[in-house]
């Protein structure tokens, strides 16, 4: 088994040292990795891709930090039963066979992460901009309407 490094602890899909599968008789993750070189940075862009989600009065506010990723290489959608998709890829950087590299941080690949959104969303008038590699999506809140309370008076 040979030895790769987690880029980041908290990161439950980084690899590790300890390989759970090692061993298994049809192994297919250890196959899949041997045979496409690339798959291992992929799952590493997929995995961190950090999103955060807040919650002000007026609407629910995703922000996702895509350093050296084009608007035009980013999706955002909003699929039917209030699902919210962020999806891209991050381009890798060119090689020349002259190059010597001494360490590799930046991942590449494809990314995509889902967010089902709560029954207040406005899920038909999502709004997202993209500025100096932080990519921001709006969804807008529904106005909560208070329940109508009729009193009743009391006969008797």
């Amino acid at each position: 088994m040979s030895i790769v490094r987690r880029s980041n602890i908290f990161d439950p899909f980084s690899l590790d040292v300890w390989d759970p599968f090692h061993g298994f008789p049809f192994d297919a993750f250890r196959s899949l990795s041997e045979s496409r070189p690339t798959f291992v940075s992929e799952t590493s862009a997929f995995a961190n891709t950090h999103i955060d989600w807040k919650e002000t009065p007026e609407a629910h506010v995703f922000k996702a930090d895509l350093p050296g990723v084009k608007k035009e290489e980013v999706k955002v959608e909003v699929e039917e039963g209030r699902v919210l998709q962020i999806s891209g890829e991050r381009s890798r950087e060119k090689e020349d066979k002259n190059d010597k590299w001494h360490r590799v941080e930046r991942s590449s690949g494809k990314f995509l992460r889902r967010f089902r959104l709560p029954e207040n969303a406005k899920a038909d008038q999502v709004k997202a901009t993209m500025e100096n590699g932080v990519l921001t999506v709006t969804v807008p809140k529904e106005e909560v309407k208070k329940p109508d309370v009729k009193a009743i008076e009391i006969s008797g």
